[in-house]
């Protein structure tokens, strides 16, 4: 029976024993290991197909940019059009080259979860305890826990002494689990099944003996793992609108070649002539540039979030939190600090929230039940306050710290002459201390365990009087009321004895309750709103208790108490399942809590159908699979496993959720910054395009040349699409809200912007092409010479027409771009050198221009620019 279907935590140890055919006291013989090794194989998990490099290089020719330049390339080959084709091939091998060394990286994710794998455990087999390698167990074997060991495999407990185990790298929990031995119900969550050892998991305090139930791939991290492998990686945001923006350039380049060349055949033209138009054509179509500027600018961008604490492993992840509507988060070391505090202790005398500044005056009753948890630990805190032990008795030393009492201190004036260790049974631990008149007991315990043994409570003046049914009652409900806050509750009580052989847990008198918490990362609060202005929500998704998730979101200001939705993971369903009701429910969530790993790889993929661009952020094991799935993966990397690390497309090195914004920031600004380069080489190649295609049908000589078109396309396109790529864009970036999950890179009015513009440069240039032949009378080589030139400087004066609306002529987001200025630079000696530089210029077919003739490039090529300044000037005045 498959291991998902097999309740062992529903049964109960003799069960289960019996279920594995297997006495605890001798093991399995080694005869039936060797039978079961067979059966269930090696306690390993399954390897990643890794991609080699030929498949990352492979990958660089899958480009609609790259497939129409190579069938350009190919046709220029056969009609011996040889150094086209070579220039062709030249582009294709420049822009295959830089994407094959952005995108070659190591990203072994399942490497990290085989490393959990390589350990040795200690295991009972035919009667003697020995010590293998952890790869050799088997469904049946008894293993031995200690403090520290890391759990080996999937493992049913028949025997626990005193047994934590710590659990946030699979379930999110943030304090170590208390486990049992009795049965719990067979549909309870993962984090909730306390009978259970699982794979991954560290043994924080106590021992165990335990038998192993599932390995490999049937343990519940095997389960992750093939969830990873499952999880389909979707194409980013801007992969799928480049790629959009590829085929609708392909058919427009095959209808106009084939629309061109027809009617030049049928007017007469060369067919040679007919086939060199179409290679004109075609290369004056496609934006060789793109590749190389949409490249850079995400790589410029991963460089600025490098210095936010922000390491992107994927070109395409900063531009995808650009359009995230949707961040998923972990609450564990996520939202919160991952570190225990002491937030509020109740006292019979008042209530008290602690915070920093804890060391004014405090009361008797706040300094006593303080005091107990200081007294009744195991833990410890070193010189640099960093704490050893159990996180939630760091948090009782810490506090105890602020409020001027140190556990050695204490010992000094009361030493421990007994301790009576934490019992699972009785949920309570116990510490005998001397005085100089008697001995005292201080206990902490579960408030209900210890308000059970209490027959007294404190006074305000620190004596007692007895406690009665009404303040048991009262004491309840406070209890409850402050859980409700998500607080972690312990109740503290005390009482003098007479020796040390006293029995601890009678007889007590209460004290009051401690209450921890894992508190809020700071800065996380202003992060959400800011998060929430940009039209982006967030969403926690926690292995955490309900109400702790609930304190926590309020705290953040991710819900309000008018505004409570919180859905427990038994709630949740396979996204396939869900009635339409539910998956509305789902979607209006703002909190998720109880959530195993597979439910939220369905979170993920609820949202997803539901059209929003989803990020996940997350730490443990747990959250790969839903890392792999979401849109962005966002990984911790102080707090987080090797697994999610590898597995994520972003990785926070300080933890901060701040750093998410900075990135959906300059996301935002990369992709404005993309659609302008994307926009500024449209107008230009489409401007090419009506000009060839236009003189062709009028039988007039061309305007551009084959080399000359990819002259400009190549260099002076991209370094001007470059500079806007790279610009630091707009001061509003962040008060609009995300795209719509289905906007492309260039909308309707884009489109139609690039056909106005493309006239208005097309008629530019033929204007100058017909002047040159029958005003100045020049041959064609010359008249060519002109029409190109000025479409290379029409290139660069167009760029100052990109500037946002509302911006003035000489305070906008180009003007202040210091690299538009060194382009264009760069672009102006570029074309000069196309005309004087001989090699170059005899391989462009150009001549050298007098001033007349330079006069007539620079006035046409002005014209764009002054027409695009007039129109901007008057958006700004209009819309005043």
């Amino acid at each position: 029976m498959p291991h998902e279907e097999r309740a062992f935590h529903a049964q109960t140890a003799e069960e289960v024993l019996e279920d594995q055919g297997v006495r605890p006291e001798q093991g399995l013989p080694e005869e039936e290991v060797a039978r079961r090794r067979e059966q269930y194989g090696a306690n390993i998990l399954r390897k990643a197909e890794q991609r080699g490099l030929w498949a990352i290089l492979l990958d660089q020719f899958k480009s609609i940019v790259v497939i129409l330049l190579g069938a350009a390339a190919v046709l220029a080959f056969a009609f011996a059009q040889w150094s086209e084709g070579i220039a062709i091939l030249a582009v294709i091998v420049i822009n295959s080259g830089i994407g094959f060394i952005s995108e070659w990286r190591a990203r072994r994710s399942m490497e990290a979860l085989q490393k959990m794998a390589r350990q040795q455990v200690r295991v009972r087999r035919q009667g003697k305890d020995r010590t293998v390698e952890a790869e050799d167990l088997v469904p049946g074997d008894i293993i031995i826990q200690e403090s520290g060991d890391i759990v080996a495999a999937d493992l049913r407990l028949i025997e626990a002494n005193n047994l934590q185990v710590s659990e946030a790298a699979l379930t999110g929990e943030s304090v170590p689990v208390n486990k049992q031995l009795e049965p719990v119900e067979a549909d309870v969550p993962l984090g909730e099944r306390r009978n259970m050892l699982f794979k991954g998991t560290t043994v924080a305090e106590g021992s165990s003996e335990a038998v192993v139930v599932a390995t490999g791939m049937q343990t519940e991290i095997g389960r992750i793992s093939e969830l990873v492998e499952q999880a389909e990686e979707k194409a980013t945001p801007l992969e799928k609108r480049l790629d959009d923006l590829g085929r609708r350039l392909a058919w427009i380049t095959i209808g106009i070649a084939i629309v061109v060349a027809g009617m030049g055949l049928l007017a007469g033209q060369p067919t040679l002539l007919m086939i060199e138009t179409a290679i004109a054509l075609g290369v004056a179509a496609i934006p060789e540039g793109l590749p190389i500027v949409a490249t850079i600018a995400l790589a410029r961008g991963m460089w600025l979030m490098a210095q936010r604490e922000a390491l992107i492993n994927q070109l395409n992840a900063v531009e995808t939190l650009g359009a995230t509507h949707i961040i998923c988060t972990d609450k564990t070391g996520t939202l919160t600090e991952n570190r225990m505090s002491l937030q509020r202790v109740a006292t019979p005398a008042a209530d008290y929230k602690l915070d920093d500044e804890s060391r004014q005056d405090i009361g008797p009753l706040l300094r006593r039940a303080v005091e107990i948890g200081v007294l009744c630990t195991n833990a410890s805190l070193d010189e640099d306050n960093e704490g050893h032990g159990d996180p939630t008795e760091v948090a009782l030393l810490m506090g105890g710290k602020k409020l001027g009492m140190t556990h050695q201190q204490l010992l000094e004036e009361m030493p421990e002459v007994r301790e009576v260790p934490f019992d699972s049974e009785v949920m309570m631990m116990a510490t005998f201390h001397e005085l100089e008149d008697g001995l005292e007991v201080a206990v902490k315990g579960a408030p209900s365990a210890v308000l059970e043994v209490c027959e007294s409570i404190a006074t305000e003046d620190n004596t007692e009087r007895p406690l009665s049914k009404e303040d048991r009652q009262e004491w309840r409900e406070r209890t409850e009321n402050l859980a409700s806050e998500g607080l972690r509750l312990l109740a503290v009580a005390d009482k003098r004895v007479d020796g040390t052989d006293a029995e601890p847990y009678q007889g007590l008198r209460f004290v009051g309750l401690v209450g921890l918490l894992d508190p809020p990362r700071e800065g996380v609060k202003k992060s959400i709103k800011a998060c929430q202005s940009a039209g982006i929500r967030v969403i926690m998704i926690t292995g955490d208790q309900p109400d702790t998730a609930k304190a926590i979101a309020r705290q953040v200001g991710l819900i309000t108490d008018e505004g409570l939705n919180v859905l427990h993971g038994r709630d949740l369903d396979a996204p396939e399942k869900l009635s339409e009701e539910d998956r509305q429910r789902i979607l209006k969530t703002e909190v998720f809590a109880r959530v195993n790993p597979e439910q939220k790889l369905h979170l993920v993929q609820i949202f997803q159908d539901h059209g929003d661009t989803v990020a996940m952020t997350g730490d443990g094991v747990n959250d790969t699979p839903a890392l792999k799935k979401a849109d962005i993966g966002i990984a911790m990397g102080k707090r987080g496993t090797d697994a999610a690390r590898q597995i994520a497309d972003m990785v926070l090195k300080d933890d901060a959720f701040s750093s998410i914004v900075a990135a959906v920031e300059q996301g935002r600004t990369i992709f404005s910054n993309i659609r302008k380069a994307v926009i500024f080489m449209l107008c230009t190649n489409v401007a090419e395009i009506l000009a060839v295609a236009l003189a062709s049908v009028a039988n007039a000589p061309l305007p551009l040349l084959p080399l000359q078109i990819l002259y400009l396309n190549v260099l002076t396109d991209v370094f001007p699409a470059l500079s806007l790529g790279v610009g630091k864009g707009g001061t509003q970036v962040m008060q609009k809200p995300p795209r719509a999950p289905d906007e492309s890179v260039l909308t309707r009015s884009h489109w139609m912007l690039i056909g106005g513009w493309s006239f208005v440069i097309s008629a530019c240039v033929l204007t100058a092409l017909t002047l040159a032949l029958l005003w100045l009378d020049f041959e064609q080589t010359k008249a060519v010479t002109i029409s190109f030139l000025t479409l290379g400087f029409s290139k660069l004066w167009f760029v100052f027409n990109l500037r946002d609306p509302g911006t003035t002529l000489l305070d906008n987001d180009v003007v202040r771009n210091p690299w538009v200025w060194m382009s264009l630079a760069l672009c102006i000696v570029l074309l000069v050198l196309a005309v004087y530089l001989p090699g170059l210029s005899d391989l462009l077919q150009t001549e050298p221009l007098e001033v007349p003739a330079w006069s007539l490039v620079l006035g046409l090529s002005l014209i764009p620019m002054l027409i695009g300044q007039a129109i901007r000037f008057y958006q700004r005045h209009s819309a005043k």
